[in-house]
């Protein structure tokens, strides 16, 4: 699969999320705030796995009407976002 600039954006800010989180918790902030940030981290993992895991879907059904079935495609998609519960 091929991952496109959106979602490495996406990774890229999460990343900067999870920096200013460390430099939050160096500071001794506010523990409502750090897991305000935290939880806006996770919720944005969240949404890229699900972006990550449709477009992989996509391109699975796009290729297995080739080789294998759509049944096929779509259970290993929901045991995709299964595992990243």
């Amino acid at each position: 699969m091929e991952y496109n600039d959106a979602m490495k954006n996406r990774i890229k800010r999460i990343e900067g999320q999870l920096r200013g989180v460390l430099k939050m918790m160096e500071e001794n902030k506010d523990c409502k705030d750090v897991i305000t940030q935290l939880s806006a981290s996770r919720s944005a993992l969240d949404r890229t796995i699900g972006l990550v895991v449709s477009s992989n879907l996509v391109e699975c059904i796009r290729e297995s009407e080739e080789s294998e079935s759509t049944e096929d495609a779509v259970n290993e998609a929901v045991k995709l976002l299964v595992k990243s519960r």
